[in-house]
């Protein structure tokens, strides 16, 4: 058994640029617009909000020696996160400009910095051996470093009695670095919970629609639970002893779309390890969701209204498939996916 009920994160620690123009970009102008910073990174933001969301959390990784590794590491403790950072005095901290539109959704560049160095000598084998649950996320997989550090971190955790969890990270990085390599190395990762966006299930699979990625995936990985997020259409959950699950989207506004969907994964991971139930852990994990889209960043300060969600959904009985599966709108989705051109064509995924 494990000797703590921590769940650990591992990966990415980085310094978070938010610019949301308030008209077009144009070659060679100026604009004026919203600027944030602040800590990011996504598997530092899941070990905030499963932290949020009432589980111990921790987080493994690396930054720079410099002033917004610091920070970023302070901000994470700050939060109640128990931050294991190694620093590089050859690296700086990583940055990531998140360019949001006026629909909230974002594009994001990525910087490669410190966090991308990891490497297994500066595994906390204590902490991981003991951990109850280990996340990663496909950005430790893309390239080594720090594949190795994430893969053998994943072996320390397993052997030690813990959960792991993968989030596939980057549709684009998926195809860049090519279907087929990335599933052989997604294949050796014995993961208990995959967090695919709609985007990455498309990717992986090559299917278009949700239903048909879920069933791809779930032929794949038989023995794990995969939870489909998708957007303002809800989440699909499918595993080993949840039959399948619809979930409905909450109805906020999106303002900003940074740091949703590691939210609503380290929501449903403090709601999933607590009791095990999927259907009341995604209840959970679309509050936390909803409540960060309709703010500006991925981890906007914590309010009465934040506590408020996570609490009811916290409290919330346990719901049966044929109340979270939403029948209607899923032949609704189908049916505006299959007839829709402009998202047909940005559903194409590799044969």
């Amino acid at each position: 058994m494990p000797k703590h009920p921590t769940l650990v994160s591992l990966g990415d620690l980085a310094w978070d640029v938010l610019a949301k123009p308030d008209t077009m970009l144009m070659p060679g102008g100026d604009t004026t617009g919203r600027l944030e910073l602040s800590g990011g990174g996504s598997a530092a933001n899941l070990a905030v909000w499963a932290r949020r969301a009432g589980h111990p959390a921790a987080f493994v990784g690396k930054v720079g020696q410099d002033r917004f590794g610091e920070i970023a590491t302070a901000e994470l403790e700050a939060e109640g996160v128990e931050a294991r950072t190694v620093s590089s005095a050859e690296h700086p901290t990583g940055v990531i400009l998140a360019l949001i539109d006026r629909l909230g959704q974002r594009s994001m560049l990525t910087g490669q910095g410190a966090d991308w160095e990891l490497l297994p000598e500066d595994l906390p084998r204590d902490l991981l051996a003991g951990a109850r649950h280990l996340h990663l996320t496909a950005w430790s997989l893309f390239r080594d470093p720090p594949r190795a550090a994430a893969l053998e971190a994943a072996q320390v955790a397993k052997a030690g009695g813990a959960t792991l969890s993968l989030d596939p990270g980057s549709f684009q990085m998926i195809q860049q670095m090519g279907r087929d390599h990335f599933l052989k190395i997604v294949d050796d990762v014995p993961f208990d919970v995959l967090f695919p966006n709609d985007d990455e299930a498309r990717a992986m699979s090559g299917k278009r629609q949700p239903d048909r990625s879920l069933d791809w995936l779930r032929d794949r990985y038989p023995h794990a639970l995969v939870v489909l997020k998708m957007d303002a259409d809800g989440a699909l959950i499918e595993g080993p002893e949840t039959p399948r699950l619809h979930v409905a989207a909450t109805h906020d506004r999106l303002v900003d779309a940074t740091g949703a969907g590691d939210a609503f994964g380290g929501a449903f991971l403090a709601g999933w390890l607590a009791h095990g139930d999927a259907g009341r852990a995604a209840q959970l994990a679309v509050q936390a969701g909803g409540w960060v889209v309709s703010r500006f960043g991925a981890r906007p300060p914590a309010d009465a209204d934040l506590a408020a969600r996570l609490s009811a959904a916290h409290t919330g009985r346990a719901l049966t498939p044929s109340q979270l599966i939403d029948k209607d709108a899923m032949t609704q989705l189908a049916a505006r996916r299959t007839s829709d051109p402009d998202l047909l064509a940005a559903q194409e995924g590799p044969a």
